[in-house]
């Protein structure tokens, strides 16, 4: 009679924990479903269906305003993504690879940016921004804010989370296939160049796309560090947003939604681990 009554609970827990996984599920991406087929709606009111039509993204797409904070995302997205890419690669070998004074409080620092909120490190941005153009002002030419700040602070957090990708790659590396070129008398830039560099570009492309998606999607940190014509594309939607849910904004809240995805999978894809076996 007991072990029917553990089968018995044991089942229950089952289906608990198969609902709460379906809950969860539908909670998760029933709004992203919604977005995406209210997107193609006819109708001028958002919650009003009046048939299947594309008509919101050519809309979209004809939109000067929207194409502007289009070019200023992409801009910003990609200068950020490459310097990023560059310097968090850098710091995660050093952290990986040296032992040296201070190591252990870069360590910690390079998390920072990934585990403050968004709103701590805008203003801290902002502050900083205030602060070296009130210097450099006094010896130079005056400076604002604009797509270089948005950019430099795209790259102040994105550097964490490419560091932190590549690090998890490094952590797999084999180190004996770097002695094994060294004992065949490679020079340390040659090894690195024809070994270490191609086993851990997978990580590296990984971080890179991941360095894009997050800045792409940003809308706090650019919204504070911003200025007159460095709308972003997220910047332009949660301003407009204010006055209203347009089937227009369904639309492109779809495309970038479309893209934070496409990127955000191939850089889980990248960062699987490959078998060596043939």
């Amino acid at each position: 009679m007991s072990s029917l009554g553990t089968a018995g609970t044991k089942a229950s827990a089952r289906r608990l924990l198969k609902a709460n996984a379906w809950f969860v599920f539908a909670f998760l991406y029933v709004p992203i479903v919604v977005l995406v087929v209210f997107s193609f709606n006819d109708s001028e009111r958002v919650n009003v269906w009046q048939g299947l039509s594309p008509r919101w993204y050519g809309e979209a797409l004809g939109n000067t305003q929207i194409i502007s904070a289009l070019r200023v995302s992409l801009i910003v997205a990609i200068s950020s993504t490459i310097v990023s890419t560059v310097l968090g690669t850098a710091v995660a070998l050093a952290l990986d690879r040296y032992r040296f004074k201070g190591r252990r409080a870069l360590d910690g620092t390079v998390y920072l940016p990934i585990v403050i909120p968004d709103i701590t490190m805008a203003v801290m941005l902002l502050v900083f921004f205030a602060e070296a153009f009130k210097l450099i002002d006094t010896f130079g030419p005056r400076l604002t804010l604009g797509v270089t700040t948005v950019a430099l602070s795209h790259i102040a957090f994105n550097i964490s989370f490419v560091a932190v990708v590549v690090r998890a790659r490094l952590d797999q590396f084999d180190r004996t296939l770097e002695e094994a070129a060294r004992d065949l008398y490679a020079t340390p830039w040659r090894t690195f160049r024809r070994v270490t560099l191609p086993l851990i570009a997978p990580g590296i492309a990984a971080g890179a796309l991941l360095a894009l998606a997050l800045s792409l999607d940003d809308v706090v940190i650019s919204a504070f560090t911003a200025g007159p014509g460095a709308t972003t594309l997220p910047v332009y939607v949660f301003s407009t947003i204010r006055q209203g849910v347009t089937p227009e904004l369904n639309a492109i809240s779809t495309l970038m939604l479309a893209a934070s995805i496409t990127l955000v999978v191939a850089s889980l894809a990248l960062q699987r681990p490959r078998s060596t076996t043939p």
